[in-house]
């Protein structure tokens, strides 16, 4: 049995829902558990487009991805609490099948948008017999969202079925991953990303297959121009903590950091590990397995450091990932990082 039509990697994943569909026994609660952008909420939607039939294309249009869906998520965080507690986000060009995506600044799954499902649930089909909800990042539901859910998961409408995508399928509440049928899928070879890459005529190929390790979500999605600057600011940051530049070279650096007013600093701590570990595995006499195209970068802060300053520098990234929702001011924060680890002669090598 073949995969879903342009759907890379995770076959047996695939073949699982195909034959749910060709044997018409559908689970009500579909868990499906990966990486961040490894294709489990694009797995849901090619298996809805299939389970649905009519109109199957109108189901992309509520891609995440999409610049335009971006756009409108982006947007909420600009609104009041109670406004977005007034309208709950959904995505919904198909009649028959409803995204629920994180919202607002924390970007969280919201009660509101897990009792508005519950009340749409009840809605019969347009068409044939069923409806598909796709819940994206359910691990982002708080303690009172995923009760929400659950009361729905335990007496579903015979016409529902409910796809959840989650990165750890342990942030989950045991109930929940009791009551779903759990798909695990993971990483796609250097192979298959490429036929990927090559469907999507994306640019750049071999650079986009290093950083996405995997993950055709984040390699059709990564803007290189913006992280090859993000990159080297880090790397700058990171090249000053270890002392191989001055704490003056960084200070040119933070300027254009603090004018990216309308960044947020997740965005560099996401990238922070990915450097950090490419240095551990430098440090280790391996090749970077995301960031090769700078090696001997790489490379030259892995010999002036040691394991406790990468741990160091773990750790703090680490509080910064903890403190980053309470509106910190970015640059302070990285300041700070630089000279704790500068002033680590203990792990610093000689």
């Amino acid at each position: 049995m073949e995969s879903f039509p342009n759907f890379y990697g995770n076959l047996p994943a695939a073949q699982t829902l195909r034959q749910a569909i060709a044997s018409a026994r559908i689970p009500q609660t579909i868990l499906l558990s990966g990486p961040e952008g490894v294709g489990k909420a694009t797995l849901a939607r090619r298996f809805a487009a299939e389970l649905l039939a009519y109109e199957a294309q109108k189901i992309e249009r509520d891609d995440l991805s999409l610049p335009e869906n971006v756009e409108i998520v982006e947007q909420r965080e600009k609104w009041t609490a109670e406004k977005r507690a007034e309208d709950p986000l959904l995505f919904s060009t198909h009649p028959d099948f409803i995204t629920f995506a994180p919202d607002g600044p924390l970007r969280q799954i919201t009660i509101q948008q897990m009792r508005l499902l519950r009340e749409r649930a009840q809605f019969k089909p347009l068409r044939g017999a069923y409806r598909v909800f796709l819940i994206d990042r359910l691990d982002r539901a708080n303690g009172p969202s995923a009760n929400s859910l659950l009361k729905t998961l335990e007496e579903p409408p015979e016409h529902l079925v409910v796809i959840a995508t989650t990165n750890n399928l342990y942030d989950l509440l045991p109930t929940i991953r009791s009551r779903s049928f759990v798909l695990q899928l993971g990483r796609l070879s250097d192979a298959q990303m490429r036929e990927f890459c090559a469907g999507r005529q994306l640019s750049d190929t071999e650079l986009r297959i290093a950083l996405a390790e995997g993950c055709p979500g984040l390699a059709v999605t990564l803007d290189l121009d913006i992280f090859r600057e993000r990159r080297a600011l880090l790397l700058a940051a990171l090249e000053c903590a270890a002392g191989i530049a001055p704490f003056s070279h960084w200070i040119q650096h933070s300027e254009s950091f603090a004018n990216r007013k309308s960044e947020k600093l997740d965005y560099y701590l996401k990238l922070a590990y990915g450097l950090l570990e490419d240095v551990l595995s430098a440090a280790n006499g391996k090749p970077p397995a995301q960031h090769r195209d700078i090696q001997a970068r790489i490379a030259a802060i892995a010999q002036h450091v040691s394991f406790g300053w990468i741990e160091q520098a773990v750790k703090a990234v680490d509080e910064l990932t903890t403190m980053v929702r309470r509106n910190i001011q970015k640059v302070g924060a990285v300041d700070a990082l630089i000279i704790n680890l500068r002033n680590r002669p203990d792990a610093v090598s000689a």
